[in-house]
């Protein structure tokens, strides 16, 4: 079965850095943030689906300086084969799309980081959503 992307767009960005103390510990706290993944998807019109991409750093416990980022992409998908299988169309919502559009989230992350003052953020350029995908079937 194939699929074809018509369109992205950023639909949410929040970036919240809420004081200056934050700010100068963000490098040093970094690390004890997670990089989470929240994919969802509705029908936009006949064979058109939004999937929708949410990139969220999320603080774990040990951050006393918590500050907000999460970056939602839309894209707009057809689905080429109108007796797609419905676990086919899982796989496309949640793997395929996501593991295409994300080198753009990850451009946006850095690029707000960047601006905001802070140079020296590592984040993964690759993200297998294949792993994701199979982690979270199995739970």
């Amino acid at each position: 079965m194939s699929y074809k992307i018509i369109s992205k767009f950023i639909k949410d960005i929040s970036f919240e850095i809420p004081d200056a103390k934050t700010f100068v510990m963000i490098e040093k706290e970094i690390l004890n943030y997670n990089l989470k993944f929240d994919i969802n998807s509705k029908p936009f019109k006949e064979n058109i689906i939004e999937v929708n991409t949410i990139l969220r750093l999320s603080p774990n416990q040990d951050v006393k300086h918590k500050m907000l980022c999460e970056i939602n992409l839309a894209t707009l998908v057809t689905i080429e084969d109108n007796l797609a299988a419905k676990e086919e169309i899982k796989k496309i919502v949640l793997v395929k799309v996501p593991q295409e559009v994300y080198p753009t989230l990850h451009d946006v992350f850095v690029y707000l980081f960047k601006q905001a003052g802070i140079k020296e953020l590592k984040i993964d350029k690759e993200v297998n959503f294949e792993k994701l995908y199979n982690e979270k079937s199995k739970s």
